[in-house]
């Protein structure tokens, strides 16, 4: 079934709306005359505009005190922490370089074997994750930046870790088409309940218009098997239209996290000057961007006259301005109690580890912790305990993985 969004969302007058292009100051102006004047679909769009304009104030500092352990430091933008069932943990650097921390010890030379990565503007080594059968099968997925400033894509590739290297690298799937920027590639894997891998894709920035294309996999979360193959069940989008893509209408997701005990699969992306979002990803549901956003463009022009769009699903939260959404967990297990079923979204622009406080799927609060740490990816450890890897802007090698426990 064709979802109802994909179908009437692109009239000409509204694309010509989102190609007036942003850092045009008429693009505002010419958005509302249009919306005035009725042009646009009909029933499409509403919500309050103003909410673009308005910033909220910080999140509070939360009070819980917190034990801060250092398990690694020296590390250049770790953007990923992967753990082992044998109680290993792989980080994964910006530059390609995967670390081996055994026994709380991060060895000193990188491991061996992993894949040529494009580290251009925003590309890198984005994620790695251990299959759920790897003490058998010794398997790893990895998703980065592949190709040439020209022409590059995410790619997910699956490998065999064997303790010390890694080998047998095989891409399984690479975004399409190729795009010309080093923006917005997402790059974020879980592996499902019902046994695929869900891979987070950005647009590319500069071809924004391709989150509501449903012959590119920009903007997307995609499914797809362990072997890269396209599952017969995934949601139709219509003539056409990819059959990997599960979500589409997103700007650049860089969380993504599969809750059990709520049946949720959760994620947070990037918006642009506001905008930031955490959302349910639901089969065959469109987000909206760039039709819909709380987010105006880095110069201060409105991308969209729409905060929501017929059709479109709503964020469960919105950040503006923005704190840069980077790295999405779960909290669960013994060790934080208080804080079972809530979400850790790490901000980058924010400087800060995020506590989104739950009542059932929706979220009732918000605290910071770690101000002043450009966080970039959080995970809930096998103890129970939280690590986060913090990193610096530039890629000086000053990150840290730190692991986090109630004080």
């Amino acid at each position: 079934m064709t979802p109802a969004f994909v179908k009437p969302i692109f009239t000409a007058t509204l694309i010509a709306i989102l190609s007036v292009g942003c850092g045009q100051s008429t693009n505002a102006e010419s958005a509302d005359a249009a919306a005035a004047a009725g042009s646009l679909p009909p029933g499409g769009g509403g919500g309050d505009k103003s909410l673009q304009k308005k910033l909220a104030d910080p999140a509070p500092e939360g009070t819980q005190a917190l034990v801060v352990e250092t398990i690694a430091e020296g590390l250049s933008n770790p953007w990923s922490i992967a753990f082992l069932p044998d109680g290993d943990m792989l980080v994964a650097e910006r530059s390609g370089r995967v670390r081996l921390i055994r026994d709380g010890v991060m060895a000193p030379d990188p491991v061996p074997g992993a894949p040529a990565v494009l580290a251009f503007n925003q590309g890198g080594l984005f994620d790695i994750l251990p299959h759920p059968d790897f003490m058998e099968n010794r398997v790893i997925f990895i998703a980065y930046a592949h190709g040439t400033r020209q022409e590059n894509a995410l790619r997910v590739a699956r490998a065999v870790y064997d303790g010390d290297e890694i080998r047998d690298l095989q891409p399984i799937y690479d975004a399409r088409p190729v795009k010309d920027t080093g923006h917005h590639f997402g790059g974020r894997i879980v592996w499902g309940p019902d046994d695929k891998l869900y891979v987070t894709i950005g647009e590319g920035s500069r071809y924004k218009e391709k989150a509501q294309d449903m012959t590119s996999s920009f903007g997307a979360v995609i499914r797809i098997n362990e072997d890269g193959s396209i599952p017969d069940d995934n949601p139709d989008f219509g003539d056409g239209a990819l059959p990997e893509l599960y979500t589409k209408g997103h700007r650049n997701a860089q969380g993504l996290a599969y809750d059990a005990e709520r049946g949720v699969l959760w994620s947070n992306e990037h918006g642009p000057r506001g905008g930031d979002e955490i959302n349910i990803i639901e089969a065959g549901a469109n987000y909206g961007w760039p039709a819909a956003s709380f987010g105006i463009d880095y110069n201060g022009a409105r991308i969209t006259p729409f905060t929501e769009y017929e059709g479109a699903t709503q964020p469960v939260h919105y950040w503006t301005p923005s704190m840069a959404p980077s790295g999405l967990a779960v909290v669960r297990g013994d060790a934080f109690t208080d804080w079972d079923g809530d979400l850790l979204v790490g901000g980058l622009a924010s400087t800060a580890l995020h506590r989104m406080i739950m009542d059932g799927d929706a979220i009732v609060g918000e605290e910071r912790y770690l101000v002043g740490e450009r966080i970039r990816d959080v995970r809930v450890g096998p103890d129970g305990a939280i690590y986060v890897a913090t990193e610096f802007r530039n890629g000086d090698p000053v990150g840290k993985i730190l692991r986090l426990t109630p004080g």
